[in-house]
């Protein structure tokens, strides 16, 4: 199963709120003509796409997309648990704890799965069910929210207690959480004491003081760094450097990156990441950031995290092909940029860099006189440039010095008349 271990899928973050989650700008178009629509239709491509509109919050597009992607291949069980998250955000319940439900068996009760299904339980009131599965994630949860989840239910079967174990522990693993001391305050104002739960209703007020605060300072930043000078904006948006927020730390990176302060963007990025090493989001901002100031073996280190963590997100795995290229590490770049390709058959810089590529291992493998993988190579450039000459003609005397067919078929140009 491929999804985003131990990033937290609570209410959207300060970025994510801000629409500030400016990764890749690419939204591949729906329609396409021709040999474009045929190269896109693919459960590889669609699975890109579904990830793009995904990471965007386009939840309906999304699913469409997955939707594609399992018509094409029943059994990807990644395409299949993105469409339940998908419905899941959408609220549409029925659907999602179907394919929560079909998933809890395909992956033998993958905690991801299990998670979902125990919110699912508790939107349906069933809090016993939630609290089975939960019970059996938080010691190693999927999603740090597992046991503010896990307290909430007992504090709906009035069991305070276990709700008040919980949701201590939920405190200490993200302290920034307004909802947990909220909940606090109920389990004491249940109990009858008073003193402790207006406490907790003043920590959590604080905590959506403190949240609203940054919105307010990531909007008055952006507008700043839109209509002066950089040394005129950054007082202001140095506010948002929190050493111990790596959401107000990365909305800092967002917004210098966003107006071409790649330099100023590194130290808040780069803090972010120390903060929250898990996170896809900052990891690839970090490369991103790394990649427009041509610090490639920088940026190799962040996108190769980010991509292990978001395997089939296409921007991170385009940034990375063309970091591996910069460096020359062609081997690593041809795959890489392989597999971007297959989840965005459209993108005309990843088919671009492929096909150099591809040309590259193919004078190394002729040279070697490894002539079947040179010839593989220049296949793999024919098929991405179909009517670039040169490519053919090389492909012609590969497969004829080979004894073989090139299997290429004749261009306008060489019909005869």
């Amino acid at each position: 199963m491929q999804h985003p271990r131990r990033q937290s899928a609570r209410s959207p973050k300060l970025l994510t709120t801000l629409g500030l989650l400016l990764l890749v700008p690419v939204l591949v178009a729906a329609e396409q003509a021709g040999e474009e629509k045929a190269a896109g239709d693919t459960p590889e491509a669609h699975v890109g796409k579904g990830y793009e509109y995904e990471q965007h919050e386009r939840f309906d597009e999304a699913a469409k997309e997955f939707q594609a992607a399992l018509a094409r291949d029943p059994g990807l069980a990644r395409a299949r648990y993105q469409l339940a998250v998908c419905w899941f955000a959408l609220g549409k319940t029925q659907q999602a704890r179907e394919e929560f439900d079909r998933l809890e068996k395909q992956t033998s009760g993958d905690p991801s799965v299990a998670y979902y299904l125990a919110r699912l339980d508790m939107r349906a009131g069933d809090t016993d069910a939630a609290i089975k599965r939960l019970t059996r994630l938080v010691n190693d949860p999927p999603f740090p929210d597992a046991s503010y989840y896990l307290g909430a239910a007992y504090l709906e079967k009035r069991e305070f207690e276990q709700a008040e174990k919980w949701l201590r522990v939920a405190a200490q693993t993200d302290p920034r959480d307004y909802r947990v001391p909220d909940h606090l305050a109920r389990v004491y104002q249940r109990e009858g004491r008073k003193t402790d739960a207006e406490e907790q209703f003043a920590i959590s007020s604080r905590l959506r003081q403190h949240y609203d605060q940054a919105s307010q300072q990531a909007v008055a930043c952006s507008q700043l760094l839109e209509t002066k000078p950089f040394d005129q904006a950054q007082p202001a948006c140095e506010q948002l450097f929190d050493p111990n927020d790596p959401d107000k730390l990365t909305t800092l990176g967002l917004l210098y990156g966003q107006h071409g302060h790649y330099a100023a963007a590194v130290q808040p990025l780069e803090k972010a990441g120390r903060l929250d090493p898990d996170s896809f989001e900052i990891q690839h901002d970090i490369g991103l950031t790394y990649f427009r100031l041509r610090r490639y073996a920088d940026a190799r280190a962040a996108l190769g995290k980010a991509v292990a963590l978001r395997p089939d997100f296409f921007g991170s795995n385009a940034l990375l092909g063309a970091t591996l290229y910069a460096l020359g590490q062609d081997e690593p770049a041809y795959k890489v940029l392989s597999h971007a390709h297959a989840l965005n058959p459209e993108d005309p810089d990843t088919t671009s860099l492929l096909f150099k590529e591809a040309l590259v291992l193919a004078d190394r493998e002729e040279t070697q006189k490894k002539y079947d993988s040179a010839l593989a190579y220049v296949q793999k450039a024919a098929q991405l440039q179909p009517g670039d000459q040169e490519v053919r003609q090389r492909l012609s005397d590969l497969s004829r010095r080979l004894g073989r067919s090139s299997g290429l078929k004749p261009t306008k140009k060489e019909m005869p008349p």
